[in-house]
Formats: structure tokens, C-alpha cells, sequence
């Protein structure tokens, strides 16, 4: 079958080196040069750990307490905006202690899947990003982050995840014996892993156009040709592809694009910025989550650390903060106290946006207005850890099988 797919980013190309091994003809489009989305500045994590969605109690009574702080880690700009106003009441609705309990079971199954097959492609010849299963640390400093991280704890263990301690500010001190750490102690969840972004995106990307894959790049997507229930072709500002499925993983931008397609996307973008330092001077032997500053650490492929953070619900028209990139430095230093890194330059800062369903799960399957569209959007923070696994599923649910795992809590419509 011939496939289009819309977007370059790590949901799109995963998407893409799964259909092509199953033998169709696949293109991808992307309005960019697919060299510097969203799935190249994140934290590399692979992370099963992050079953607890971003919409959760006290996430928004926190927020409001966080929007006039230009330098906190969760900010929701006000505005005049009917799909944000959507978007927000739904958020608020789910926000309860059910949605936590019921999102955690699925969001560890498609991070488990993930994960393996990021394994099984670690050990191909044509891949080497970094890859490395050497677990997760997060960081507190006070009374309340350990009680917040016990809790998890509990959480992880009787989700299975039972390589998941607690460790105390000593033995927290062994495992990071380069610099020292301001901190209580940390919550160790052993299950997770890092790669280098990105190696992986560029290593897909040689891949797949050495396999057959056409990639447009600098092609915007415009519209569709549709007949009954089927979409005919996808239109870009260039061209016309026909396509007998379609695939729509055009991460923040798909909200947008499934107006296009008359589906109401409750999804919005969530900027993030990043900060990578090369033959870095300070030494990390894990990546960490700083449980009180909510800012993440990664050490990667040999010679660098990446500092990342910020969750900035906004227009993808609204111009960066650089102040947000102030907080996350901030954060840092009250836990690493050696790490005096400086404010750099904005052309040495990365930010991009994830794209944010209202109840922090992802977008994936079919919709029942067409019968020839899979959705792949909404992956909000997790998008590179969940990206290996939602290829699975999107090539499984074009192939006719059955998905590795149950994918009802991602239906695209669940909100009508």
C-alpha cells in the first residue's frame, strides 16, 4: 500500500521504519527540513517511569500559583482562545486521581514497548545513538519531594516496575561521586534508559532513504483530496500524493491540520528549551529529574549534558522566553553547586513544542469519520520514549493485526 505520513519527527520516522519493513511504499512530508523538531533538543529519555500524565491533582492550582513567575516550570499564557479554553476545561476534568490510576497501566505498557524495540535497534549495524539502560534518578531536596517520590515509589512497584528504591543522600552521593549533591536523597528507578536524539533522528532519517522511503522535506500540507469516508490524496503547497492510508503525526501542528479533516483535536503545544553542553567540564554518570525545580539532566553519547525543562502552553507563533532557560539553569545549580553554567546566547538555546492532548495521554489509532486515517500525535513529553512503540502500532493498525497492547485509552475520538 502506498502510505503517506505527515511529519518528520521521531513518531513519523519510527512510523515510517516500521511500515517500510512491512513491505509498503512509504512517504514522508514534513513542512521542515526535519533536522530540528521537537525530537532533537528533548532529554533522551526512554523512560517507563513516566506512567503519571501531565494532567494530574494540583497541576492546575499549581500553575496558577506559577504564572506570574517567569522563570517557573509550568506556565499556561492567557489568551482569548476558544481550542484553548476547550482544551483547558477538559484538562481540568481529568484531572483526578482516576485519570492518574487508569492512564498508569497503558503509559507503561507503550513505554515498554518502546523500549524494546530501541533495544532491538541498538544492536542493528545501521544504528548507533548512544544507547544506554542505566536507569533514572530523581532528585529531592525537601521532606515533601521524598514523601511525592515514596509515593511513586509504591506506584512503580506495584505497576511491576520493581527495580525501583529509594536511595538515601549517601548512597544518592556514590552513584554520582564526580561532584557533589545538594540534595535529600532520590528516587532510583532502574527501569529506564537515555539515547542521544540526535544521533537516533539522523540515523533514522540515512535509513529509511537508503530503504526506499521518499522524504519531502519543505512541503507544507495544505489540504486532502477526500471521497465518502476515504481520504483520495494529501495536498502540499507543492504537490499531490496519493495515498491509500494516511498516517497524521505532525506533532503540535496537528490540531491544525485535523480541522482540515473536520476532527476536533483537543491538543496544544507545550514549548520546552534545552540546553546541550559539549566536552562538558562537569561530570553525570545518570540522567536525573530534579523533583523540585522539574528540570531533567541527561549525560549523552560520551562528551556532553544536556539541561532541559519548562512545560509552556502557548501559540507556536509566541516568540521564546529566554528567561524560562534562566529558571532551568537556576534549578540546576541548587543541586549540582559545582555547575556554574552561564546564561548562553539564544542561538545556542533549543526550544521546540510538544504536542499536549487534554488528558496527557497520546492520540493513536483510527478515527470513525475516516477510514483510512491513523492518528500519532499528543505525546506531550514523552514523545522520543514512546516513539519506537507508537511505529509498532501504527504499522500493526495499517497491517490489519492486532496491536502489541491495548491502545482503546489513546482513541482519538475518546473525548466525543
Amino acid at each position: 500500500m502506498k502510505v503517506t505520513i505527515i511529519g518528520g519527527g521521531i513518531i513519523g520516522l519510527s512510523s515510517a521504519w516500521f511500515l517500510m519493513k512491512a513491505g509498503h511504499t512509504v512517504t514522508v512530508i514534513d513542512k521542515t527540513d526535519m533536522l530540528n523538531n521537537c525530537s532533537y533538543g528533548n532529554a533522551g529519555y526512554v523512560c517507563p517511569s513516566h506512567f503519571v500524565p501531565l494532567a494530574t491533582p494540583g497541576i492546575v492550582t499549581q500553575g496558577l500559583k506559577w504564572m506570574w513567575n517567569a522563570k517557573s516550570p509550568f506556565y499556561v499564557q492567557p489568551r482569548l482562545d476558544i481550542h484553548l479554553i476547550k482544551w483547558g476545561w477538559k484538562f481540568m476534568q481529568v484531572a483526578t486521581d482516576q485519570h492518574v490510576h487508569d492512564a498508569a497501566i497503558p503509559l507503561r505498557d507503550i513505554a515498554l514497548l518502546s523500549q524494546s524495540w530501541y533495544e532491538h535497534w541498538d544492536q542493528l549495524p545501521e544504528f548507533n545513538f548512544g544507547y544506554e539502560h542505566k536507569g533514572l534518578l530523581e532528585i529531592f531536596k525537601t521532606p515533601k519531594g521524598a514523601d511525592k517520590c515514596q509515593q511513586l515509589c509504591e506506584k512503580a512497584q506495584a505497576l511491576g516496575l520493581s527495580d525501583t528504591v529509594m536511595l538515601t543522600q549517601d548512597q544518592l552521593q556514590q552513584l554520582e561521586p564526580q561532584t557533589e549533591i545538594n540534595a535529600l536523597g532520590a528516587l532510583y528507578f532502574k527501569c529506564d534508559a537515555h539515547l542521544y536524539p540526535n544521533k537516533l533522528m539522523q540515523q533514522l532519517l540515512q535509513t529509511l532513504e537508503q530503504q526506499g522511503v521518499k522524504l519531502v522535506k519543505g512541503e507544507e500540507v495544505i489540504g486532502f483530496k477526500k471521497q465518502g469516508k476515504r481520504i483520495q490524496s494529501v495536498l502540499t503547497n507543492q504537490a499531490q500524493y496519493e495515498s491509500d492510508e494516511v498516517v497524521m503525526a505532525s506533532g503540535s501542528w496537528s490540531r491544525e491540520l485535523a480541522a482540515k479533516l473536520q476532527l476536533d483535536l483537543l491538543l496544544m503545544p507545550g514549548r520546552g528549551y534545552s540546553i546541550t553542553l559539549e566536552n562538558s567540564p562537569y561530570q553525570i554518570n545518570y540522567p536525573s529529574v530534579l523533583v523540585e525545580g522539574r528540570v531533567a539532566l541527561t549525560p549523552m553519547d560520551g562528551n556532553k549534558i544536556r539541561f532541559g525543562g519548562t512545560m509552556e502552553i502557548t501559540s507556536t507563533k509566541t516568540p521564546p522566553r529566554m528567561n524560562r532557560v534562566q529558571g532551568i539553569l537556576d534549578a540546576v545549580k541548587t543541586v549540582y553547586s559545582a555547575f556554574d553554567i552561564a546564561m548562553p546566547p539564544e542561538e545556542k538555546i533549543w526550544y521546540g513544542f510538544r504536542p499536549c492532548s487534554a488528558d496527557g495521554l497520546p492520540y493513536i489509532g483510527r478515527t470513525s469519520k475516516w477510514d483510512n486515517l491513523v492518528m500519532a500525535t499528543g505525546h506531550a513529553m514523552v514523545g522520543l520514549s514512546l516513539g519506537a512503540g507508537t511505529g509498532k502500532l501504527v504499522s500493526e493498525l495499517i497491517g490489519g493485526q492486532t496491536p502489541s497492547m491495548d491502545i482503546a485509552p489513546f482513541h482519538p475520538d475518546r473525548f466525543k
